[in-house]
């Protein structure tokens, strides 16, 4: 999905919001677990009762790497399921030299045909390069995030500027407003600005809003630019709303209520 898609479907649907699909056997509804494939059964009734919301879902790898090739097999048919409309970001965190990023880039935007991926950049170029060669597709790199750790390393000063500034200067010599975009965390909204200013056209995939306490208010001010600009991720407070064999309803409640606010907020820039 090319930057011009995306900003269509945000205008049709008035909404900027991203699903997580972080499927937890040990959380999710347990009625669920007596079919084959429940991993796939609870991520299909999230997606029939979200897709009216939302432009994008987010599938986190490690909640299906962990249970091997049926891990695999749900996240496939998880993104075959999910509608054609909405970008699929593949949340999986890679980032290697050289040979090794041009494998996982085949990997997710050839095997599985996703339109997006998290990437660390911690290795240089070497590591976001090789996912900027495909036409359409996006590398999502870490640069501000929402955890409490990432004061150990992304704050630190380096010739009088944090880390994660320095990672959105140097990627932007990389990348363009079609293909690059950046994680950007919601609990530190002042800083949010800060990385705008650097990149004023591209798109940021916002986590930490809802459980993780960020301000949907608060990212929008800073971060939002002419033509949105923003992802917003909810995957905790929208996947498990409601627990019950009616999680559903639970769900659909939750997207509708955050896209509602969304459509405020595009309103006024629209």
């Amino acid at each position: 999905m090319n930057r011009a898609k995306l900003i269509e479907q945000i205008r049709l649907k008035e909404s900027f919001l991203c699903v997580g699909l972080d499927p937890d056997l040990n959380k999710m509804p347990k009625h669920l677990l007596a079919y084959e494939d429940p991993i796939f059964e609870f991520n299909k009734g999230i997606i029939d009762a979200t897709k009216k919301y939302a432009v994008a879902y987010k599938p986190n790898l490690a909640f299906y790497e962990c249970l091997g090739v049926a891990g695999w097999n749900s996240f496939q048919r998880t993104i075959e399921y999910i509608p054609d409309e909405c970008l699929i970001i593949a949340d999986a965190k890679r980032g290697d030299i050289g040979n090794t990023s041009l494998y996982y880039a085949k990997t997710f935007f050839e095997t599985y045909n996703c339109n997006a991926l998290t990437i660390a950049p911690y290795m240089g170029s070497d590591s976001v390069k090789p996912f900027l060669t495909y036409p359409d597709r996006w590398a999502v790199v870490l640069a501000m995030t929402s955890n409490q750790g990432a004061k150990d390393f992304q704050f630190i000063e380096s010739e009088n500027i944090p880390i994660f500034e320095s990672v959105v200067r140097k990627c932007i010599e990389w990348g363009t407003p079609e293909n690059l975009m950046f994680v950007v965390g919601a609990t530190r909204s002042e800083d949010i600005a800060k990385i705008r200013k650097l990149a004023p056209e591209h798109f940021f995939l916002v986590p930490g809003v809802g459980a993780q306490g960020g301000s949907l208010d608060e990212v929008v001010k800073y971060g939002m630019n002419s033509d949105c600009g923003l992802l917003v991720n909810s995957s905790r407070g929208i996947i498990y709303a409601d627990t019950s064999e009616d999680f559903k309803v639970g769900a659909k409640k939750e997207a509708s209520k955050i896209q509602s606010a969304m459509e405020e907020h595009l309103r006024r820039l629209m």
